[in-house]
C-alpha cells in the first residue's frame, strides 16, 4: 500500500474501463429489465405467497430498480 498516486495512475492507464453494458445498448437493456420486472410483478400480484415473494417478487423489484437506473444512464441523467 506504499504506491504513490502517480504509480497507481500509470498502472490504471494500461487497463481502460470497459463497462458490461455498452453505451449503445443501455436503453435496450433498461427497457427489457423494466418490461420483465413489470410482467413478473403482475404474475406475483395474481398469486401472492411467501414462496412467490422470494422467487418472483424480489427479482421483479430488482429488475425494475436496475432498469430505472439504466434508463437514467441511457438518457444521460446520472443519479
Amino acid at each position: 500500500m506504499d504506491s504513490s498516486l502517480h504509480e497507481v495512475w500509470q498502472a490504471a492507464a494500461g487497463s481502460p474501463f470497459l463497462p458490461t453494458v455498452g453505451k449503445g445498448t443501455q436503453f435496450l437493456v433498461a427497457f427489457v429489465l423494466l418490461l420483465s420486472g413489470l410482467a413478473a410483478t403482475g404474475v406475483f400480484a395474481l398469486n401472492r405467497s411467501l414462496v412467490n415473494l422470494t422467487v418472483i417478487g424480489i427479482p421483479a423489484s430488482l429488475a425494475i430498480a436496475f432498469g430505472v437506473v439504466y434508463m437514467f444512464c441511457a438518457v444521460g441523467v446520472y443519479v
